[in-house]
């Protein structure tokens, strides 16, 4: 770590918890992020901030006008652009040491799983429930800790599922793929900007803890936000000793 490095994250290495022994297991973080929209741009830009490597930013979308109301990794300047590439360009003006990858396509298959290997966490920040159980199965097959954040209309949720506990749910235990619940679009029902703020900085939180090893994750817990009263609640869930992904633990 150099001096601009010391002066860059001195209030992380103030923090005595963290320290520059876990400012440097940022520095040598690689973190994937699956979606740059609503709740990838928080959770991305305060992760650049706190000095984590390598970033890989994976969106197959691309910006548009009404992104621009919740999509702080997006600009005006940019609209049209790939979300991977805007948001890998909104990265290099928070912090140009942290290096990068822009991947403009959805990640699936052989391809989900390449990516997934190669990184030391997962951010789940995207707005599909077959995307999200992928992303799982991916984790739970590489033991790679999975941070998931959703959001609608002024309800919000995170929760953390660490393959490497033996203890550890995982999304499939919370929300099982064969219940088919019904899928909600912020293009149809809405969402409130600032709440897709919130849920991403707390999935950024929860991996800055897990990557500097301080702390207690939301492990085998799910937080609630009603951002119409501004309450939290938390809701305790267990693993599913029948679950196909993770039961084999």
């Amino acid at each position: 770590m150099d001096d601009g490095h010391l002066l860059r994250y001195a209030r992380h290495i103030l923090l005595d918890e963290l320290g520059i022994e876990g400012q440097e297991r940022l520095l040598a973080a690689r973190v994937l992020i699956v979606g740059a929209g609503g709740l990838g741009s928080p959770a991305a830009c305060y992760l650049a901030s706190a000095g984590v490597g390598h970033i890989v930013l994976a969106d197959d979308d691309h910006v548009e006008l009404s992104n621009l109301q919740r999509q702080i990794l997006h600009t005006t300047s940019r609209l049209g652009w790939a979300k991977a590439e805007s948001g890998k360009h909104a990265l290099a003006e928070i912090n140009p040491d942290v290096q990068v990858q822009a991947l403009v396509r959805r990640l699936l298959g052989d391809d989900l799983d390449g990516v997934v290997a190669g990184v030391d966490i997962v951010l789940d920040c995207c707005d599909n429930f077959a995307t999200r159980h992928a992303i799982n199965r991916a984790c739970f097959r590489h033991s790679k800790p999975l941070v998931s954040g959703a959001a609608i209309r002024f309800a919000g949720q995170v929760s953390v599922f660490d393959p490497r506990r033996d203890d550890s749910p995982c999304y499939q235990c919370l929300f099982p793929e064969a219940d088919q619940a019904r899928e909600l679009s912020c293009a149809i029902t809405g969402v409130l900007g600032p709440l897709v703020g919130i849920i991403g900085s707390v999935q950024a939180a929860e991996a800055i803890k897990i990557l500097a090893h301080v702390g207690e994750p939301l492990v085998g817990r799910l937080l609630n936000l009603d951002a119409l009263t501004m309450r939290w609640n938390e809701v305790r869930f267990a693993r599913d000793p029948l679950c196909p992904v993770c039961s084999h633990r």
